[in-house]
């Protein structure tokens, strides 16, 4: 069994061009004489390596405690794709799932620098997908990021955003990226594994 982090290091994150970044504070420190180390840290729900629930973009979609945890953990297929998700690109993706593993094809992660059109985000929405991640900090394109969150969290996908697959090779893993039980929130840092269950 191999397990591969692909989660961002927190204070070292990428952040969403605007977004707040986080900020780390020692409140107490053995170095100063304290009995203890203490750290308390500030940042933005969609920092580094986070989900997104419908929320983020739909009035009246699910928070991050509503999404049931079915949707960020279970079998997950790992596709390679640099450039736009056109309409044909997406559908080729979930072929190629479904293909591998049925299971593993409600799951997808999308591995390289790549977004997502609004076009190919409705083959993914109707595709019975529990959730799409990529390695951007946006599944669409960041100049209007709208159009394709829409699609896909009005469709009830939720979303893993700014994962890190350098090292994973295409195919199905078993993925663990279940968020903070954060109540009403519309989204949620992570740390986010697959485990190869065959190596």
């Amino acid at each position: 069994m191999k397990i591969y982090d692909i989660s961002q290091e927190v204070f070292t994150c990428q952040v969403y061009p605007g977004d707040p970044a986080p900020e780390r504070e020692v409140l107490c420190s053995m170095d100063r004489g304290d009995l203890y180390h203490l750290t308390a840290f500030r940042m933005c729900a969609h920092n580094g390596t986070h989900v997104d629930a419908p929320f983020h973009f739909i009035r009246e979609g699910k928070t991050v405690d509503g999404i049931d945890l079915s949707a960020f953990v279970g079998k997950a297929y790992v596709a390679e794709h640099q450039g736009t998700v056109t309409v044909a690109d997406a559908a080729e993706i979930v072929t190629k799932a479904q293909k591998r593993d049925p299971e593993a094809a409600r799951r997808i992660l999308i591995k390289g620098d790549a977004e997502v059109s609004v076009e190919a985000a409705e083959v993914f929405a109707s595709s019975s997908l529990l959730l799409l991640g990529n390695e951007s900090q946006s599944v669409g394109p960041q100049n209007a990021p709208m159009a394709a969150h829409l699609m896909l969290l009005g469709a009830g996908v939720v979303l893993l955003e700014g994962i890190r697959l350098a090292e994973v090779p295409e195919g199905v893993y078993l993925l663990n990226a279940a968020p903070l039980n954060l109540a009403g929130a519309d989204g949620s840092p992570c740390r986010a594994i697959l485990i190869d269950q065959e190596s």
